[in-house]
């Protein structure tokens, strides 16, 4: 059996003095495309942020392909939520997908050509090569989320981890990623994405993981988004005929 992309056992996260997910155990395999979804405020984010050191642990530990997150570092990719960025840092669009190259050309940042090439090559991959020499600001959401995707495509990793990657975007943009994304995990990758739209978790993801502090389900799509753990995860906030049309999807 191979090891997993990402192992997470007995997570227990506080964020800002408050608790916020307990003891989660969740495994991601190789290969797989993930989608975090729980109600608001039930801990996705957070839980992404303890596995990745943004925020400590309490408890318990997340393993990289066996490894802890220092010695895989370079094969995780990791989007941010786009709100969580500061937009009005003076950068063009190449400069940003170029510190995906960090690892490989360390702090010195000796860019050559090659690292441009490489770079383009990413933006076109999202579309957005036409705007290379934009400042990141002066993009629209969608726009500055396919950038930050390509930045993640020039890490060149194995695991790709986004937070909320379709928040606030247009359907266009929406549809750009998830091709891309698709086709990440028709190379062999691994995507763990946390995601709101329950309407489309079955046409972009085979595993969920349901979530609301604790961990309700998580698996391949045909075991864990049901009409029991969707009522469980979400309680009252989801009508019992929106709960049954949606795991109806699944089959």
């Amino acid at each position: 059996m191979s090891i997993p992309a990402l192992t997470l056992k007995g997570v227990t996260v506080s964020y800002g003095g408050r608790p916020a997910v307990f003891s989660v155990d969740v495994t991601f395999p190789i290969g797989s495309m993930t989608a975090i979804i729980g109600p608001n405020g039930a801990g996705k984010s957070t839980l992404l942020k303890g596995a990745l050191g943004i925020v400590p642990l309490l408890a318990g530990e997340a393993r990289f392909f066996g490894l802890s997150y220092q010695d895989a570092r370079r094969r995780v990719a990791y989007v941010p939520q786009r709100a969580s960025v500061d937009w009005d840092f003076p950068a063009r669009v190449i400069d940003v997908v170029m510190m995906g190259l960090y690892a490989e050309t360390g702090f010195l940042r000796l860019f050559r050509q090659r690292h441009r090439d490489r770079a383009m090559e990413c933006l076109s991959r999202v579309g957005m090569d036409a705007f290379a020499e934009r400042q990141i600001g002066a993009l629209s959401g969608g726009q500055q989320q396919r950038v930050f995707l390509a930045r993640a495509l020039a890490e060149a990793g194995e695991l790709y981890i986004l937070d909320e990657p379709f928040a606030g975007v247009d359907a266009a943009t929406e549809r750009a990623i998830i091709a891309v994304l698709k086709d990440l995990k028709a190379e062999g990758r691994t995507i763990i994405a946390v995601h709101h739209d329950l309407s489309t978790v079955p046409d972009y993801f085979d595993r969920v993981v349901l979530l609301n502090r604790e961990r309700i389900a998580d698996g391949p799509l045909e075991e864990a988004f049901t009409q029991t753990h969707l009522q469980s995860a979400y309680g009252g906030r989801l009508a019992a005929g929106q709960v049954a049309d949606l795991a109806a999807r699944v089959g």
